[in-house]
């Protein structure tokens, strides 16, 4: 959008603010309250750019910078905002080197059974090792690669690491444990799929679709057209588990647990976080497994930190516990310590 005579920069900001304000009151979409959220970049003429080329360039990098600050705001172009996109830009050129260069590694996060303290279950997560920066967490590239579309080949690597990890592990020492991989709406909604590889290596490891559960987001079944069905049913049909991460911070509609098979309920870390000292948080957390446990699914709940998160998850018929309290993301040899010690795991690692 081009403003021009304006009569100084406020209005810019009232028009943009305007504009959030219209995009972002709630509608209705079918039975549902739906939302949307707007990010908005300013540029201004002739202060941040003489042509229109460079002017638009910088306010795509103002609005990142308002997605990345949370949405639904705006944000004026600056010389920083340059300065860093650049970086993104040599830190994307980095990834692709990555896929490579033998720099991704993989970390296992086990999720423990409340009730017993065993390990059935483990979270793949991937990191990177970056020559020169050290270890990155995939909050720090994980968005780069969706952005740049690298997401598909990163998320296949993970894949079948977790993958050839999970049949060993079962072989080794549980025949029914599952490691769980993450599988964002941008891997969901690629054109690809045809090619995927993911199914056609479980069955040549011969591993039982219960060895992997897929992670998805609420967000993805609220808007799942046909394309994504026809994908969430193929691995259905072939016995992967399907789990919903973060539940409970996105929709106000759970019309999508009756229309999709799932499994799993991941209760988000910040309802967990919180449970102890707001009854509001703890009632959530235990309206969540009953009404989990009633429509036949499991759950787990994220961000345990604390014995007594445990124990009121516990108390409130929890399935499944995942946290620092018993263990941060690990190197798959680290948590082939835990599961040789026992199988069995109470406490901080």
């Amino acid at each position: 959008m081009i403003l021009s005579e304006l009569e100084n920069t406020h209005s810019a900001e009232r028009i943009a603010q305007s504009i959030i304000d219209k995009l972002t009151a709630p509608f209705t979409l079918g039975h549902d309250v739906a939302y949307v959220s707007a990010s908005i970049g300013i540029a201004l003429y002739p202060g941040d750019a003489a042509d229109i080329d460079s002017l638009l360039k910088h306010a795509d990098q103002a609005m990142y910078l308002s997605k990345d600050q949370g949405r639904n705001r705006y944000s004026y172009f600056t010389p920083a905002l340059q300065q860093n996109a650049l970086k993104r830009l040599h830190l994307t050129n980095d990834l692709r080197n990555a896929l490579v260069g033998d720099q991704l590694i993989v970390h296992y996060q086990p999720i423990v059974e409340l009730a017993t303290g065993n390990i059935h279950k483990a979270e793949a997560l991937v990191r990177w090792q970056h020559p020169t920066l050290g270890l990155i967490g995939p909050s720090d590239f994980i968005p780069l690669a969706e952005e740049s579309g690298l997401i598909i080949e990163i998320g296949d690597w993970v894949f079948h690491q977790a993958a050839h990890q999970s049949k060993r592990w079962q072989l080794s020492h549980n025949a029914a444990f599952q490691i769980s991989v993450n599988k964002s709406p941008v891997q969901f909604r690629s054109n690809n799929f045809a090619s995927n590889k993911w199914l056609p290596l479980l069955q040549e490891l011969g591993l039982g679709g219960r060895g992997i559960s897929i992670e998805i987001t609420e967000g993805l079944l609220l808007n799942a057209e046909g394309n994504t069905k026809d994908k969430l049913s193929a691995y259905r049909d072939a016995g992967v588990q399907i789990a919903i991460d973060d539940f409970g911070t996105g929709y106000s509609s759970l019309a999508y647990l009756r229309e999709f098979d799932i499994d799993h309920l991941k209760i988000d870390q910040s309802f967990v976080r919180n449970m102890e000292t707001d009854p509001d948080s703890l009632a959530l957390c235990e309206a969540i497994i009953v009404m989990a446990h009633k429509l036949g699914l499991k759950v787990i709940a994220e961000g345990v930190e604390t014995e007594a998160q445990r124990d009121l998850l516990k108390l409130a018929g929890c399935d499944y516990g995942q946290g620092y309290l018993f263990s941060r993301p690990v190197p798959a040899e680290e948590l082939e310590v835990l599961l040789v010690r026992g199988n069995t795991i109470d406490g901080i690692v």
